[in-house]
């Protein structure tokens, strides 16, 4: 992959171009915390050659919702179950949105 390539793919939500420490900054929470994130599986970070951690936009998201959560009182694992069913539930409902607009274009006209 060239510069030109990696440059390209920034723009992607699930190109991992962040390092754990620079996760945490950004996060303003710490490397243990998106460990401990990991370890309960809400998000599995991929690994560069070397092994190090990197996370993508879409993954710190993920994390930045884990720690309003966990700031908020709430267990870690508890947040992170609370982020999968949020997760579920809005799958859910956009797949219903899809279902209802495929049964009103199947619809036949109504005669007056």
């Amino acid at each position: 992959m060239t510069a030109d390539d990696s440059y390209g793919r920034l723009d992607d939500d699930d190109y991992p171009a962040y390092t754990m420490g620079r996760a945490a900054e950004m996060l303003g929470t710490t490397q243990g915390f998106l460990r401990a994130i990991g370890e309960a599986r809400l998000i599995t970070p991929l690994r560069s050659e070397g092994g190090h951690r990197r996370y993508s936009r879409y993954q710190l998201r993920i994390a930045a919702r884990a720690r309003e959560l966990v700031d908020q009182g709430t267990p870690i694992e508890a947040a992170c179950r609370i982020i999968v069913l949020e997760d579920q539930l809005e799958e859910a409902q956009r797949m219903n949105a899809e279902y209802r607009r495929a049964a009103a274009s199947a619809e036949p006209p109504a005669s007056a």
